[in-house]
């Protein structure tokens, strides 16, 4: 017996995203989870090879292997935003070369990654301080802060757990983060905190961390799921999730 049946718009009633995570990576998706359980939001993921060694060179790398991860998403869809997310990377290769690479197998989507929606994030807050809290060795530290001062923002503080290993990164437990942003902001006045890097585990904390040093939080995952939210027109505040969050 063949069985009738209807069809609707499915998923993404509202809107339709894309987001590129580390082969490496064990945060972002579970935090994205909480930050994209909306409403009509359909959230699709792909991966992107990348080993566990942070460095420049593996991170360029990853400009030739983003069209085949944007590749894997549903052909059968039409994207809205779609997000890379590698706050490292993006120094290395470039927001508009990321979204370059990103167009080229998904041409009508709009593009962003942790370092674009950082910088986004600090003018949407209206923030110019900031204190820096990084997992990086120096050199990946070194570019990120560079970007972000060329971008208008003073850089009043820094911090860096200094490790290579992104395995490693992942189980930096959150009392170590929430120290290491109370020691940064205590270096010099700041008006923000962002805290970088897919891998670190910061959205559970981050109100606390607002609530120990009185300035606002920016993190990379919470910043870039922010991002693709604005992007795609979404603007409803969110508790439990930041000043970034409640300010709409």
């Amino acid at each position: 017996m063949k069985l009738d049946f209807e069809t609707d718009d499915g998923i993404g009633t509202r809107a339709t995203m894309g987001v590129i995570v580390l082969e490496t990576d064990e945060t972002l998706e579970h935090e994205f989870a909480q930050m994209m359980d909306l409403e009509g939001v359909a959230l699709y993921h792909s991966r992107i090879p990348m080993v566990a060694e942070i460095k420049p060179e593996t991170l360029a790398q990853m400009e030739a292997d983003l069209p085949a991860s944007a590749q894997l998403f549903p052909k059968s869809l039409s994207f809205d935003v779609i997000g890379y997310g590698c706050t490292s990377a993006s120094t290395v290769i470039g927001s508009d070369n990321v979204a370059a690479a990103i167009r080229s197998v998904c041409p009508t989507a709009r593009v962003t990654d942790p370092l674009a929606a950082i910088i986004a994030a600090g003018n949407h807050l209206g923030v110019r301080r900031l204190g820096f809290v990084t997992p990086y060795v120096a050199e990946v530290s070194a570019r990120m802060r560079e970007k972000l001062e060329h971008a208008g923002f003073e850089i009043s503080g820094f911090g860096s757990f200094e490790e290579g290993n992104d395995q490693i990164v992942a189980r930096i437990t959150e009392a170590s983060i929430i120290t290491a942003a109370q020691r940064v902001a205590e270096m010099a006045p700041c008006d923000a905190i962002v805290i970088s890097c897919t891998n670190l585990r910061c959205l559970n904390i981050i109100e606390e961390i607002e609530a120990r040093t009185g300035v606002a939080v920016i993190s990379s995952n919470q910043a870039l799921a922010w991002h693709m939210q604005m992007l795609a027109g979404i603007t409803t505040p969110r508790v439990g999730m930041g000043r970034l969050y409640s300010a709409g």
